[in-house]
């Protein structure tokens, strides 16, 4: 592959059964400041045994001995992979490195993020009823938690688990964070992976799983480019909403 532009990157995975994802993992961890000028921290978190598992260091991902073994490990249905360029703030620590985690709604929700979004902070500092408090800096988790205020919201008044209702209030909460910077991020409950691509996001279908990634991580040309500002949701490796359905 030709050299790969200097930004945060995330990498998603939905399939019918647990997989492994070993060749698009080890390329990620690759781009984590050997081929592309992301040194700031990885994080990994996948869907096992009923609950997220999370590993994630502020370091290199192509230097984590950690990182490379998950690559080679790490079977399941649902992942989430995320490796940095510290923006903001330019600060690398463990609370700063993606991806996140919070309880929403009686679920275990995790979110990684791509992009700039400096004015989130102040409006998520204005949500006089917030579901979280960030633990690092990052616009990317203020706008973590802002989503889930409002995913909590319309729960609330569309408690049905059926209803597309939360999707399309996320579709909506993103144009308008979006509308503010760059705003491509991956979410999950541990059932659905939600994929927003604001600007620049590819996904790759295949019969019983779906893959999601910034860059294309594999040769071969089946990933498409996500249309501009277009939510995809996954469930079991199956696309079952996208916001260009529906007028958001």
């Amino acid at each position: 592959m030709g050299a790969v532009i200097a930004m945060c990157e995330l990498f998603g995975l939905s399939a019918t059964n647990p997989i492994h994802a070993e060749e698009p993992l080890c390329e990620l961890r690759r781009h984590g400041g050997l081929t592309a000028d992301n040194p700031d921290g990885w994080g990994l978190t996948w869907w096992g045994d009923g609950v997220f598992q999370l590993a994630k260091e502020p370091l290199p991902a192509h230097q984590s001995g950690l990182f490379q073994r998950l690559c080679g490990t790490v079977r399941s249905s649902l992942i989430i992979a995320h490796i940095r360029k510290a923006k903001f703030p330019p600060v690398n620590t463990l609370d700063n490195t993606h991806p996140f985690q919070r309880t929403c709604c009686g679920k275990g929700w995790v979110f990684a993020h791509n992009g700039l979004v400096p004015d989130i902070v102040g409006m998520e500092q204005a949500n006089t009823c917030p579901i979280c408090q960030p633990s690092g800096e990052t616009d990317s988790e203020y706008a973590f938690c802002h989503l889930l205020s409002h995913i909590a919201e319309a729960t609330r008044h569309t408690p049905d688990a059926d209803s597309a209702a939360p999707f399309t209030t996320v579709a909506a909460v993103s144009e308008l964070i979006a509308s503010h910077g760059q705003f491509n991020f991956l979410l999950s409950d541990g059932e659905y992976l939600i994929a927003y691509g604001h600007d620049h996001l590819h996904y790759q279908e295949q019969s019983n799983s779906a893959m999601i990634a910034t860059e294309p991580l594999s040769g071969d040309e089946n990933w498409v480019a996500f249309a501009p500002r277009e939510l995809r949701v996954y469930r079991s490796g199956r696309m079952v909403f996208t916001s260009h359905q529906c007028k958001c």
